[in-house]
C-alpha cells in the first residue's frame, strides 16, 4: 500500500515536470511584455514578494526625519528616478509604462502609503523579481532611498509646501533657496604714482 501511494507521488510529479518541459519547448508560455499575467503567476509573485518582505526588510522606524524639506528632496528624487514607470501627481502612465510587464502601479491612484515604510525601502533598494522594478542599491544611498519611502509613505496627506512641489511636477529641490552670488565691487581706479620732485641746481 505504502509502495503505491510513493510510486503514485512520484509519476505524478514526472507527468508534472514533463507537462512543465512540453510548455516551455512548445511556446506554451508566453514570454511578450504585452501579454496579461496569470492568476497563478500573480499568486505566486505576491506570495514569494510577501514573504520576503516579511523576512528581510527593515524594521526599524525611518531615520529621515518628517519635514517639509525631507518631503521635496524625496519628490525631486522621485521625479528624476521613478515618475518615468510610476508616474506623476496626474496619475497618467507614460508609454514606457504602458509597455511594461507586469505594468507597474501608478503611484498616485495606486500608492503604498499603506505599506511599512522598511518594505517600501527595501523594493527600491533590491528591485523585484518577476516586475520592471530594479535594484537601485548602486545608483542611491541608504539616506536616498529612505528619502524616497518617507515621500511615498505621506504621498496622499503632504503638508502644503511638499503638495505643491509635487503638483508642481517634482522639480529641483525648493526646500533649500540658493543664496544668489553677491555682485562683486567696480574695482577701485589706481592712485596715481606722486609726481617727481624738480631737481635741484
Amino acid at each position: 500500500m505504502l509502495k503505491s501511494f510513493i510510486l503514485g507521488i512520484i509519476v505524478t510529479l514526472l507527468v508534472a515536470a514533463g507537462v512543465g518541459y512540453a510548455a516551455l519547448r512548445t511556446g506554451a508560455i508566453p514570454a511578450n511584455a504585452d501579454a496579461q499575467p496569470g492568476s497563478l503567476e500573480n499568486v505566486i509573485a505576491g506570495m514569494d514578494l510577501r514573504a520576503v518582505l516579511d523576512k528581510e526588510a527593515p524594521k526599524e522606524p525611518n531615520p529621515v526625519p518628517l519635514t517639509d524639506a525631507n518631503l521635496i528632496d524625496g519628490i525631486h528624487l522621485y521625479s528624476t528616478r521613478c515618475a518615468i514607470c510610476h508616474g506623476r501627481a496626474d496619475g497618467n502612465a507614460s508609454s514606457i509604462a504602458k509597455g511594461e510587464y507586469p505594468k507597474p502601479p501608478q503611484l498616485a491612484t495606486d500608492g503604498v502609503e499603506d505599506d511599512p515604510e522598511g518594505w517600501t525601502f527595501w523594493k527600491i533598494k533590491h528591485g523585484v523579481r518577476w516586475s520592471g522594478m530594479p535594484s537601485w542599491k548602486d545608483g542611491l544611498s541608504d539616506q536616498q532611498i529612505w528619502t524616497l519611502a518617507l515621500f511615498l509613505k505621506h504621498m496622499d496627506s503632504l503638508p502644503p509646501a511638499a503638495e505643491a512641489a509635487w503638483r508642481g511636477g517634482g522639480s529641483p529641490v525648493t526646500s533649500i533657496t540658493p543664496t544668489p552670488a553677491p555682485t562683486p565691487a567696480p574695482a577701485a581706479a589706481p592712485t596715481p604714482a606722486p609726481a617727481p620732485a624738480p631737481a635741484e641746481h
